[in-house]
């Protein structure tokens, strides 16, 4: 058993990163699995590459002088320029900058990332913001998440998070079988050793650092063993990786233009009895604590996630009206109620983005956080399936049947597609094309995934329907009504006069 050992592809910090340097950092020895064998470098590698790629030339949007104010800011304490998504947010107009950033992202890549840089640097944000209550927990520990914080920050680190327990068997207590959560075994002078598993771990394949803490699921604990939050590189000795199959690398087709580009990866984390150093810990044994946290290091993600939704709602919305004008029916009466159902998810998301920020609050360490924006999170997962269905139903069967490059290239079939499988005012190449497109957003591998993920990602649906009744305040309300129905209203009542004088003969 040996110690973490940080790559960053440098020997010091080194602000925005280049995409060039991304990719180099990413070939660091780390234990990555894919379909039964080890991946060395999965820069290089045929099914990372490309969204490897796609992230690289995200980070090089850093320096192009028309993006970089917005992307990037100048922090005073290191002198270096650094991801606009890791400033500490003190006014309005520190919140809306990041904001900006993050529509800038997460545009680009068509609301498809959900780990993008732009939502996991707030998490660290995050975290930075709860180190007082990580403090109390045990000395040190909020000063290690500060230390850990500024790493990432300065220098540009690519991050995931692991929160979830292997689906082994719900119903059990990991009491009484340990490997049903990740669990601290041994505490010692270098620090904690951890095994177990973490699923489902997204874009830990290309990603640097794992931030390890619970779901709000698996807070309570009746066991202090299995209440641990702490952060390690993804090289680290005994840390593996496996992958699921990919989504973009199929060998028909239109090569999958958004699976190839925006593929995140989800994996499963084992811990083979990790070392993580005292100064990588931040939380121990206290569930209380690790519930409460939860939302705390989660603030500024959650308003991001919004950010990241709406562009999301805003490709399917604008796909769809494409593929209803290459048919003919963006004026059927039933097509427009579909595509005005999608124009108001997006506005309503807009909504959502304004109201977090409306009801900004300054928290304990004087940053100022965007407000709760639970229900929405709750009405994000309710209208998901339904938005992505309105692309399938306009579709139709189009979004199916769809000829190949290569059919397309074939002399004995290109006259037929181009005489039966054309548009209104589109030809059969482009029209597939488009075709192929929506079905990558809505029907193929990739977009199931996508679509479970707008499901799942924000936590139990019920649960969160739960909390927010039982949170909801309600006592105003509850008083008028128990006023009214308490007595009846005596005889001779403006009421009951007005009633009485109104009443036929």
């Amino acid at each position: 058993m040996s110690e973490p050992t940080t790559t960053t592809g440098t020997t010091g910090p080194l602000g925005i990163r280049t995409g060039d340097a991304y990719r180099a950092s990413l070939d660091d020895g780390r234990e990555l699995y894919l379909d039964g064998k080890r991946v060395t470098d999965p820069a290089s590698h045929p099914a990372f590459k490309p969204s490897v790629d796609e992230l690289a030339r995200l980070f090089d949007l850093q320096h192009d002088p028309e993006h970089a104010p917005v992307m990037t800011w100048k922090d005073p304490q290191s002198g270096l320029t650094l991801g606009r998504a890791y400033q500490p947010t003190r006014t309005l107009e520190d919140l809306r900058a990041q904001r900006a950033s993050a529509e800038l992202w997460l545009s680009e890549s068509l609301g498809q990332h959900g780990r993008s840089p732009a939502f996991m640097s707030s998490i660290a944000l995050g975290l930075y913001d709860f180190r007082h209550q990580l403090e109390s927990n045990q000395a040190g520990f909020g000063a290690n998440a500060e230390a850990w914080y500024r790493h990432c920050a300065t220098n540009d680190l690519v991050l995931t998070h692991a929160l979830g327990d292997p689906q082994i068997d719900r119903s059990a207590d990991p009491v009484d079988d340990p490997d049903l959560a990740l669990r601290v075994i041994e505490e010692n002078d270098k620090g904690i050793v951890v095994r177990g598993a973490k699923q489902l771990t997204t874009l830990a394949p290309t990603a640097h650092e794992v931030l390890v803490y619970l779901s709000a699921s698996f807070t309570q604990r009746s066991a202090e063993q299995f209440v641990v939050w702490c952060a390690l590189p993804l090289n680290t000795p005994g840390l593996i990786t496996l992958c699921r199959e990919p989504f973009g690398a199929e060998p028909f087709g239109h090569e999958h233009p958004l699976a190839r580009r925006f593929d995140e990866q989800d994996a499963m984390l084992f811990f083979d009895d990790v070392l993580v150093p005292w100064d990588r810990v931040f939380l121990l044994r206290d569930g209380a604590l690790a519930r409460t946290g939860l939302g705390r290091i989660n603030a500024w993600s959650a308003y991001i996630g919004h950010i990241r939704y709406r562009e999301r709602l805003r490709t399917l919305l604008a796909t769809a009206t494409m593929v209803a004008e290459s048919i003919g029916v963006d004026g059927f009466r039933n097509v427009q109620e579909e595509l005005g159902k999608l124009a108001g998810y997006v506005e309503l998301t807009e909504y959502f983005i304004d109201a977090a920020e409306a009801r900004a609050h300054t928290t304990d360490s004087g940053l100022l956080a965007p407000g709760d924006t639970a229900a929405a999170r709750v009405w994000s997962a309710e209208v998901a399936a339904s938005a992505v269905a309105a692309v399938r139903n306009i579709g139709s069967a189009g979004v199916l049947m769809q000829p190949t490059p290569n059919d397309l290239e074939h002399p004995r079939l290109r006259p037929h597609l181009d005489r039966y499988m054309r548009g209104r005012n589109i030809p059969a190449d482009k029209k597939s094309r488009l075709f192929r497109l929506a079905w990558d957003l809505t029907g193929d591998s990739f977009g199931q995934r996508q679509d479970l993920y707008e499901y799942v990602h924000r936590g139990d649906l019920a649960r969160n329907r739960i909390n927010l009744y039982l949170r909801h305040d309600q006592s105003e309300t509850r008083g008028r009504l128990e006023r009214l129905i308490s007595a009846p209203e005596p005889p001779g009542t403006p009421a009951d006069t007005q009633t009485q004088e109104g009443a036929r003969p």
